[in-house]
């Protein structure tokens, strides 16, 4: 209880200066019973009831869907598969080429970079109804030294889910920043090992988290990603699911912190 009253104060102190906007994140939730949630489905098929699909298209970039038609694709390269589609948002950021495009399709409503000049980061907040966007600057590693706020992690709130993609985080977040996450249910991670950060600083950041689905980004092979399930299995059960979808909702969370293995796959009709 004294923990969550310092934090609740860190991130009042921290953010007094800026504008509130709401979230049913930023809260304390209660944990549902877990049924089947794994579903094979084209990208185009309806998004059921009360949902959100995710699918993971390759290295950190996940396409998002909610059952109103909206969509999100993560750290945009500009390419997500030879189909003819163009998502509502893009979020983007700026460690390397993998992660982002200078020139994305002007037909795209909303561009969303996870930095801006140098320094100074980025302050997103896109509501568009049944899905808001935002994010949380983080530092990055740049030219020998650290550019602060390189990186941004990106919430997605839909369908009363809260959903972080860590981008290409490269430290521990801090308590102010944790607390202006808030809650997360499911969370994309990057688990190279070395790339974003050491594969134990990460397991820290997820246990922090405590999100009930995890789902391992940005791996090389399956060596790093070997090393994070067996270094993670004493306390998050592990499913490889053998797909590159999943359809999530509050009512099937699992009990149990989850992690679960997507493989990646280009978007194709």
């Amino acid at each position: 209880m004294i923990r969550v009253v310092l934090l609740l104060l860190t991130m009042a102190t921290g953010l007094q200066a800026q504008e509130r906007r709401p979230s049913h994140c930023i809260a304390i939730a209660e944990n549902t019973p877990g049924i089947e949630f794994v579903q094979k489905a084209s990208f185009r098929a309806p998004v059921p009831e009360f949902s959100v699909r995710l699918q993971y298209i390759a290295h950190a970039s996940f396409l998002i869907q909610s059952e109103d038609g909206l969509s999100a694709v993560t750290d945009f390269t500009g390419f997500i598969g030879n189909v003819d589609f163009i998502p509502d948002v893009v979020t983007m950021n700026h460690a390397h080429s993998t992660h982002w495009t200078p020139n994305p399709d002007p037909a795209i409503p909303h561009v969303l970079r996870g930095w801006g000049d140098f320094g100074e980061g980025a302050d997103h907040h896109v509501d568009l109804g049944g899905m808001v966007i935002r994010n949380v600057p983080t530092d990055i590693r740049s030219y020998g030294g650290v550019e602060p706020k390189g990186n941004s992690i990106f919430v997605f709130e839909a369908a009363g889910l809260c959903i972080g993609h860590l981008g290409h985080l490269h430290h521990e977040p801090g308590d102010e920043q944790y607390a202006a996450l808030g809650r997360m249910d499911v969370v994309m991670a990057p688990v190279d090992g070395g790339y974003t950060m050491p594969l134990e600083n990460m397991m820290n950041v997820l246990r922090r988290l405590k999100a009930r689905i995890v789902i391992p980004m940005h791996w090389f092979a399956d060596g790093s990603l070997g090393r994070f399930l067996a270094g993670m299995e004493d306390e998050f059960r592990i499913i490889d699911t053998g797909e590159s979808a999943l359809t999530v909702s509050l009512r099937n969370l699992p009990d149990d912190p989850t992690i679960m293995v997507l493989r990646p796959s280009y978007l194709r009709d």
